[in-house]
């Protein structure tokens, strides 16, 4: 019997779930910003509270849409070409903005705590949209006990590379590479994005 997750699949989510967080966004903004101006553990809080607000939209997908995918089946390909779509519309982003300069230049006094950044994340629905249609373009047989695995994975994924960034971008030499790597960070990400939203689109 054919595995519902193999290796490659993993390290394909893996990989395209942490350059989609390194790529400049809001959440990824916040974080950086505030590790920037208050230091890395006055905004670990923070940090940990946009990767779960994060995880929650991961949840969303796997846990909701799956089942009604199951009773909804017709509505299982509409959302895989809005997915598919949407991939491609955040590549587009990714690559007409790479070059754009990265606003870091604020400071806050008190700053915000995981309240605020569980509810940052809370506020936009849009990664429930991602992570559906990277979840049915990695793993398009996903079913039963390995939903759990995948959410696992996300959340570790998420609570590790937003403790890193807070971590690097709370020095100023990380702060600075960054501002310059973001380029390619960005265009890296667009593409891969880009390559699975239309192959989730014409898939069968």
């Amino acid at each position: 019997m054919t595995p519902a997750i193999t290796a490659a699949q993993l390290a394909v989510f893996v990989g395209t779930l942490a350059v989609a967080i390194l790529s400049p966004g809001p959440a990824i903004i916040a974080a950086s910003r505030s590790a920037a101006s208050r230091g890395r553990n006055a905004s670990m809080p923070y940090a940990m509270g946009l990767a779960f607000g994060a995880s929650v939209w991961c949840a969303v997908a796997l846990f909701g849409l799956t089942l009604v995918f199951e009773r909804l089946p017709g509505l299982f390909t509409i959302l895989k070409v809005a997915g598919g779509a949407y991939l491609v519309w955040i590549a587009w982003k990714m690559v007409r903005h790479a070059a754009d300069p990265l606003a870091m230049d604020g400071e806050t006094v008190t700053g915000p705590g995981f309240l605020q950044g569980l509810a940052l994340n809370l506020s936009n629905p849009k990664p429930a949209l991602f992570y559906a249609g990277l979840i049915m373009s990695i793993f398009p047989t996903l079913h039963g006990p390995a939903a759990g695995m995948i959410y696992a994975v996300a959340l570790s994924v998420e609570v590790t590379f937003y403790a890193v960034v807070t971590f690097l971008m709370a020095t100023g030499p990380m702060r600075r590479g960054y501002a310059v790597a973001r380029v390619w960070i960005d265009r890296v990400a667009g593409g891969l994005i880009g390559v699975l939203g239309l192959s989730l689109m014409i898939r069968h």
